[in-house]
C-alpha cells in the first residue's frame, strides 16, 4: 500500500474511531430525549425526566420563574431518581414508562445498539490484524463491519424517535413536549462517522484499478 494511501486509510480509521467512542457513549449514557408536562398550574416544583436506553431518570425542578409554563430546562438543581426500565430489571421500579412507551421499542432500540458496538468490535478486531499481519485486505471486511455499525445505530435511533412520538400521541401519558438530547446527537454522529467511514475504508483498501484496457486486477503491479 502507497504512502499517500497508508495516510488516507489512518486518517479514515481515526474518524471511525471518534464515531465507535460517540456511539458508546450514546449507547450507555440516559440523555436521549427529555420530557416536561404541561404546567397548567403555578408551582414551585414539577417533574420532569430524560432516559436512554435502558433507563429514566426523573427530577423535580424547582422553578426559578413561576409564570413559566413549560418544565425545565432538565439543568434547573432539584431532586434525581433514576431507575432502568422494568423490562430490563424486573426489581427496579419505573412506572413512568409502564402506560408512555411500548416494551418493544426500547428492547428493540436496546438490542439493535448493541448488534452496532459488536460490529465495531468485530471490525476493530480485523484492522488490528491487518496492521499486524500486514494483510491490507483485513480492511475490507472491516469496512463492511464499521458501515453495518453504522446502519445499526441509526436504526436505533429511528425505533427510539418512534417510541417517543408514540409516547407523546398517547392519551395515557402526562408528557406533553419533549425534545432530543446530547445522547441522541452523539448516535447521529456516530451514524454518519460509522457508516461514511466505513465506506471510504473500503474504497481506500481496494486493489489498484488496471490503467489499460487488457490489464487486469491480477496482472495489475501492486501499490508499494
Amino acid at each position: 500500500m502507497s504512502q499517500t494511501k497508508t495516510l488516507k486509510v489512518r486518517m479514515t480509521l481515526f474518524c471511525i474511531l471518534v464515531g465507535i467512542v460517540l456511539a458508546t457513549v450514546a449507547v450507555v449514557t440516559d440523555h436521549w430525549a427529555v420530557l416536561s408536562p404541561h404546567m397548567e398550574h403555578h408551582s414551585a416544583t414539577c417533574e420532569a425526566a430524560h432516559f436512554g436506553l435502558w433507563r429514566i431518570c426523573t427530577k423535580s425542578i424547582i422553578m426559578s420563574d413561576s409564570k413559566d409554563k413549560s418544565c425545565g430546562p432538565i439543568s434547573l438543581p432539584g431532586e434525581k431518581n433514576c431507575s432502568y426500565f422494568r423490562h430490563f430489571n424486573p426489581g427496579e421500579s419505573s412506572e413512568i414508562f409502564e402506560f408512555t412507551t411500548q416494551k418493544e421499542y426500547s428492547i428493540s432500540a436496546a438490542a439493535i445498539a448493541i448488534f452496532s458496538l459488536g460490529f465495531a468490535i468485530i471490525g476493530t478486531i480485523c484492522v488490528l490484524l491487518s496492521f499486524r499481519k500486514k494483510r491490507d485486505y483485513l480492511l475490507r471486511p472491516a469496512s463492511m463491519f464499521y458501515a453495518f455499525a453504522g446502519l445499526c445505530i441509526f436504526v436505533s435511533v429511528e425505533v427510539l424517535r418512534q417510541s417517543v412520538k408514540r409516547m407523546i400521541d398517547s392519551e395515557d401519558t402526562v408528557w406533553i413536549e419533549y425534545y432530543y438530547a446530547w445522547s441522541f446527537a452523539c448516535a447521529c454522529a456516530a451514524f454518519v462517522l460509522l457508516f461514511l467511514g466505513g465506506l471510504a475504508l473500503l474504497l481506500f483498501s481496494l486493489p489498484r484499478m488496471p490503467r489499460n484496457p487488457w490489464e487486469s486486477c491480477m496482472d495489475a503491479e501492486p501499490d508499494h
